[in-house]
């Protein structure tokens, strides 16, 4: 069997950072290019970058949430944009601490899982499995603290995660499991 921690690739890193003053939305919105700021629809200010491609999440407390980068660095790429376009709105930034909430990554088993083995398996304390309601099982892991989303196909999904070491020790404790159990071939 290949190694599926080589298979882990980064969908999605959410990040939160503040700049530490309050803003307002509406003058932001008119004067940032390409800013979206529909306030009846979500209360933040939605700015776009391209490269790299992300979305920051802009509040009228000056918090900013960044989502959608591929990669820690893009983060700090996509909301050093950011700053700066709000710098050239004469808005003083300094430069804030940015915090990683959540790194979402998809890896392969490489091979199809029976999840109903595994649903009884590894216990109910740490697993949702309602195949009428969602096709994947939801495997609660202590350490790393992050959950796991399983597939019949053998495809995986770990979130919750703060570092992309998290991803990994994820899949060793999975695989660990399954294997364990004899649920791998």
């Amino acid at each position: 069997m290949a190694d599926p921690k080589e298979t882990i690739t980064i969908e999605n890193v959410v990040a939160s950072t503040g700049i530490g003053q309050e803003l307002d939305l509406q003058s932001v919105a008119m004067d940032l290019e390409g800013a979206d700021y529909d306030p009846e629809q979500f209360p933040g200010l939605v700015y776009r970058t391209t490269d790299p491609k992300s979305a920051a999440l802009i509040f009228r407390s000056g918090k900013i949430v960044c989502t959608g980068a591929n990669s820690i660095d893009a983060v700090h790429e996509s909301l050093a944009l950011v700053f700066d376009e709000l710098r050239a709105l004469q808005i003083p930034i300094e430069d804030p601490e940015i915090t990683v909430q959540n790194i979402v990554t998809s890896a392969d088993l490489g091979e199809s899982l029976n999840l109903n083995a595994i649903a009884i398996g590894l216990g109910l304390e740490h697993i949702e499995y309602e195949p009428e309601q969602f096709p994947g099982l939801v495997y609660r892991i202590d350490e790393p603290d992050v959950v796991a989303l399983l597939f019949g196909s053998g495809k995986l999904v770990v979130t919750g995660g703060t570092s992309p070491d998290d991803a990994a020790a994820a899949v060793d404790v999975i695989v660990e499991e399954l294997d364990g159990l004899g649920l791998l071939a």
